[in-house]
């Protein structure tokens, strides 16, 4: 079963936890693309969805799935959304399709915060993949000198700009030991607006799929 197909079958289960003429969150990313398809031949219906990206309102709107801004609903039952890495604690990297400050608007608004992956996301300890940093243009020098400090190698994202017009640093070798110490940490540097460390807001549920299924996991400390 090639990793496309994971991604399929971790999507599919998802939809048995969208409840029916609710709001919604959709995340972003090739795993919630299958998501979105699955939600939409379901015959399910939901009132509407707050999108975190353009890429995903428009895969939405093909499918008649109608979208809401996050600023006219004060909590969301459930919120979908895949991972770049997710540790047994369910503390994700999130960012390669540099929408992570919207997906993590979205997921505080949540009650329940479903992560669907494949089995090559799940890691022992998180840090292979590159952290993300949305910085305000005019700070990046200045930024990346303060993650040269605490040991990270950045690079920037070239030729991204986020929804906000910010800039994008994908951070390589920081020490992510203590999850949530460092993404606040992170966020208290002058000039980053957000990181893509889930740490103080994790997934309440991974739907895992393997070749041999697709598992449900919560936090395992």
């Amino acid at each position: 079963m090639t990793q496309d197909e994971l991604k399929r079958q971790a999507a599919i289960k998802a939809v048995e936890f969208v409840p029916d003429n609710e709001y919604i969150g959709i995340g972003t990313g090739s795993t919630v693309n299958h998501f979105i398809r699955a939600l939409g031949e379901s015959g399910k219906t939901v009132k509407g969805a707050v999108s975190t990206s353009r890429q995903s309102s428009e895969l939405m709107a093909q499918y008649g799935i109608p979208e809401i801004h996050p600023n006219e609903v004060s909590s969301l039952p459930v919120y979908i959304d895949g991972a770049d890495e997710i540790n047994h604690l369910l503390q994700m990297i999130k960012g390669g399709g540099g929408a992570h400050l919207s997906e993590k608007i979205v997921a505080n608004l949540a009650q329940k915060f479903i992560c669907i992956a494949d089995e090559s996301k799940y890691v022992s300890r998180l840090g292979k993949f590159p952290l993300p940093v949305e910085v305000v243009p005019m700070a990046r020098s200045m930024v990346s000198r303060e993650l040269v400090k605490l040991g990270g190698r950045p690079e920037l994202r070239i030729g991204v700009k986020t929804l906000n017009g910010n800039e994008i640093v994908d951070v390589h070798g920081l020490d992510f030991s203590q999850p949530m110490a460092m993404e606040t940490r992170l966020n208290n540097i002058l000039g980053v607006v957000e990181n893509g460390l889930f740490a103080h807001r994790p997934a309440d549920v991974l739907l895992l799929a393997a070749k041999d299924g697709v598992k449900m996991l919560t936090a395992q400390p």
